[in-house]
């Protein structure tokens, strides 16, 4: 078997317009906010009821006798971060808890994930929204026809990515996802479907992932020092 060889992302396009979380660099953020110990096992419980293949890794990334602080962000956005600085997740209101691209790179396993080809990684990567073809084409992966279709309960655990690279399982419209590319070690981009992975797989046109946090964007780039 051949060594895979790692190929570093190309630069991020620059773009005159973009999304909430590019633009998070170029402001300031407010100042850290210790939370009390009540939210904190709040945000834990709810980070392991969204993404329950954390559960072996929990202790790594929000340890109990450590404290978690929020940092308030533009447009009611909100990141949280460790004793240390290190970013583990963010929030828009009361929405979906998203991961931090630095906490899908120390836990890539613990998070449902897509794959785009090669040509559509300057665009994820300058902003744009994520559209079917990038995964449908084959360079991309969706999870393979037959598979279960949603989280089974009972089942949270069995769910992995395959040897070629696809998910066990169909993910669902409003689920988080982490954006793997081809050629590529570590995730690119995470975000929310905007369409079930089976929808993809059927139309094979339309917009999948919008306003996704990628690398190289304002989230990624604020300083926490």
């Amino acid at each position: 078997m051949f060594k895979k060889e790692y190929v570093p992302y190309p630069a991020p396009l620059i773009r005159p317009f973009a999304n909430l979380l590019t633009s998070i660099s170029s402001l300031q953020a407010a100042p850290k906010q210790k939370l009390k110990s009540s939210v904190q096992r709040s945000l834990r419980q709810a980070l392991l009821t969204t993404y329950p293949l954390l559960n072996p890794y929990i202790e790594e990334v929000l340890p109990k006798k450590a404290s978690l602080s929020s940092i308030k962000l533009p447009d009611r956005n909100t990141l949280y971060v460790t004793d240390n600085n290190t970013p583990v997740f963010y929030q828009q209101d009361s929405g979906d808890i998203l991961p931090h691209l630095r906490l899908v790179h120390r836990f890539p396993q613990g998070f449902p994930s897509i794959r785009i080809d090669r040509g559509a990684i300057r665009f994820v990567l300058s902003g744009a929204t994520l559209m079917a073809p990038g995964l449908t084409s084959a360079g991309g992966r969706l999870p393979a026809d037959g598979a279960p279709k949603g989280l089974e309960e009972g089942k949270e655990m069995d769910q992995k990515v395959d040897s070629e690279g696809r998910w066990s399982r169909e993910l669902v419209k409003g689920e988080p996802v982490v954006i793997m590319a081809e050629g590529k070690e570590e995730a690119c981009a995470v975000g929310i479907l905007v369409e079930g992975t089976a929808e993809v797989k059927a139309k094979g046109k339309g917009p999948v992932v919008e306003e996704a946090h990628y690398l190289g964007d304002g989230l990624w780039n604020l300083a926490l020092d």
